[in-house]
């Protein structure tokens, strides 16, 4: 297959050029930074580019911006993304979309050559790979999903008016609803975001400092 490698570390981009060189592909390109990827993924058309999710110039995430720009533009283009370390934020961003073609590894298996190599070729053939630690991450995340989730739509709606500060007769105004049916919506708010039941604590403030604070 024809590859793209986009890393700012010379030094893993000629062992893996060596690598996949000898395995009998063609790295069309290699590129130190988001900016050359992009130009060289226009020009080449490769069937693959293997990216790292923090390039220059801030090394923050612009390898994963690139990458989803390659997805949006170029959807023929595999995809595999390499990090350093578990981004569960950047993996749920890029893998919030259309999986095809798409892979997520950390870099440590590219020392695990025959791993890599077939993790590419999958991603080459449409395939979906995601490295197992960054999925054990990303359940752990769901797992630990923020507790508006939770809420009916209707629910989110009552407490959206709460915290642009109308009160339960405004409320029950605006959405046309009975003043017991919203009283009985902000009980069931408060208990699915496991409000304290305190005395010394306004439930209904705490639901609205949670709903502004996500």
């Amino acid at each position: 297959m024809r590859v793209i490698l986009a890393d700012d570390s010379v030094l893993l981009r000629e062992g893996l050029s060596r690598l996949l060189g000898d395995a009998g592909h063609e790295v069309v390109a290699s590129v130190g930074d988001a900016a050359a990827l992009l130009d060289a993924v226009v020009s080449h058309r490769p069937d693959v580019a293997v990216i790292d999710v923090r390039m220059p110039p801030t090394h923050t995430d612009e390898g994963l911006r690139a990458a989803l720009e390659i997805r949006e533009r170029l959807p023929d283009v595999g995809v595999l993304v390499l990090s350093q370390y578990v981004e569960t934020t950047y993996a749920a961003t890029l893998l919030g979309g259309r999986t095809e073609g798409l892979g997520y590894l950390l870099k440590d298996r590219v020392s695990e050559v025959a791993d890599f190599l077939d993790s590419l070729g999958r991603v080459h053939a449409g395939g979906t790979v995601v490295d197992p630690e960054v999925v054990r991450r990303l359940l752990a995340r769901t797992a630990r999903a923020d507790p508006l989730s939770r809420l009916s739509p209707r629910e989110t709606e009552v407490l959206r008016h709460l915290a642009q500060g109308y009160v339960n007769t405004a409320i029950a105004a605006r959405l046309h609803v009975s003043l017991s049916t919203v009283e009985k919506h902000i009980n069931a708010i408060t208990d699915k975001l496991d409000l304290p039941r305190d005395p010394g604590y306004s439930r209904r403030v705490l639901a609205i400092l949670r709903y502004l604070d996500a």
